[in-house]
């Protein structure tokens, strides 16, 4: 399986496959749910990114009613590692900036445990990414 470097447009087409390829279901909860990530100080600079029904997507979501600030080592440790201390130390020592309704990205835990299909996605990801 080739390797590719987080964030990068071909990680974001590799990750894009695997997930059509496995196609998790998509928990109500968070079907309609779109959040913005601008990830910080990636190697080739910041990354705007959105997670649409599940799913981390390149570039902005228009109606997104919220933006989130990360570093991008914590979003690494958060979406490739499946580390999900790594968010909320991040989030309460001030490293994640939260913009407009923090409801909704408090809606994502609503979600519940990822399925099986998400676990095999996650770990398929994890595999791919350099």
């Amino acid at each position: 399986m080739a390797s590719h470097d987080f964030l990068s447009d071909e990680w974001f087409a590799a990750a894009g496959a695997i997930f059509d390829e496995i196609s998790p279901p998509v928990p109500d909860a968070i079907a309609d749910l779109v959040i913005n990530f601008r990830i910080k100080d990636a190697p080739h600079g910041d990354v705007e990114a959105r997670m649409q029904a599940g799913r981390l997507l390149q570039g902005f979501g228009d109606a997104a009613p919220t933006t989130v600030n990360i570093p991008y080592e914590v979003a690494r440790q958060m979406m490739v590692e499946q580390d999900p201390n790594a968010g909320m130390q991040a989030f309460m020592s001030g490293q994640i900036q939260v913009e407009g309704d923090m409801a909704a990205m408090m809606s994502m835990q609503a979600a519940g445990p990822p399925s099986p299909e998400s676990q095999q996605v996650a770990a398929r990801i994890k595999e791919m990414t350099a």
